[in-house]
C-alpha cells in the first residue's frame, strides 16, 4: 500500500479525549468534602447575581486561612445574601456565618457515616470515568472498522487495536489509583 492511500487512526485525539474525562474526575473529586477546607468545594455552588448564575469566585473572593475554615469576602454588598444562600442550599451541608461582606464557612469534622457515603459517591464519579474511557476506545475501534472498509491491512489493524486497548488499561489505571487516593484522603480522620 503506497503512502498516499494509507488510512490513519487520530492516536492524539483518543489519548487526548481519555485525558479531558480525567481531568473531569479530578475537578469532581476536589469538590467532595473531605473534612479539610479547600476553595474547590466551592467551585459548583452558584450564586443568582445580577440575573445569571455565576461561579462563587466570580463574585467574592475565597480564602482557607486555616484547615477547617473557608472565608468568603463578597465584593458587592448586595450580594451578600444570595451567597450565603447559594452555600445553604448547594447541599455541601456547610452553615455559613455571615460578618458583613464576609462570610466565615467552618468545616465540620466527618463522622463515620457520611465519610463512607463520600467514597460510594467517588466510586460513582470513577465509574462515570471509565465509561467515558470506554467510549473513547468504541469510537477508536469504530474507526477502525472505518478504515478496514477502506482496506487496511489486518496486521494494522491489529496493531491498532493493541494501541488503542494499551491507552485505555493506562487511563482506567489511572482512574483507579485515583479513587484509591480520594477514598482514603476521605476515611482518614
Amino acid at each position: 500500500m503506497s503512502d498516499e492511500n494509507e488510512i490513519e487512526i487520530d492516536a492524539d485525539d483518543i489519548e487526548r479525549r481519555m485525558d479531558g474525562a480525567l481531568a473531569a474526575l479530578r475537578t469532581e473529586f476536589a469538590s467532595l468534602r473531605t473534612g479539610r477546607a479547600s476553595a474547590a468545594m466551592l467551585e459548583p455552588v452558584m450564586v443568582d447575581a445580577y440575573g445569571a448564575n455565576t461561579p462563587i469566585n466570580q463574585v467574592a473572593t475565597v480564602n482557607v486561612p486555616e484547615p477547617r475554615m473557608i472565608t468568603i469576602s463578597v465584593w458587592d454588598k448586595s450580594l451578600v445574601g444570595k451567597v450565603e444562600k447559594a452555600i445553604r442550599s448547594s447541599g455541601l451541608g456547610i452553615n455559613p456565618v455571615v460578618d458583613g461582606t464576609l462570610l466565615r464557612l467552618p468545616i465540620p469534622e466527618l463522622n463515620e457515616e457520611r465519610r463512607r457515603e463520600l467514597t460510594k459517591v467517588a466510586g460513582q464519579y470513577a465509574e462515570q470515568a471509565r465509561v467515558a474511557i470506554r467510549n473513547v476506545r468504541r469510537d477508536g475501534m469504530d474507526q477502525i472498522k472505518k478504515a478496514k472498509a477502506q482496506g487496511m491491512s489486518e496486521d494494522d489493524q491489529k496493531l491498532w487495536h493493541d494501541e488503542i486497548q494499551a491507552m485505555t488499561d493506562a487511563a482506567i489505571k489511572k482512574v483507579d489509583t485515583a479513587l484509591e487516593t480520594k477514598q482514603a484522603e476521605i476515611m482518614q480522620v
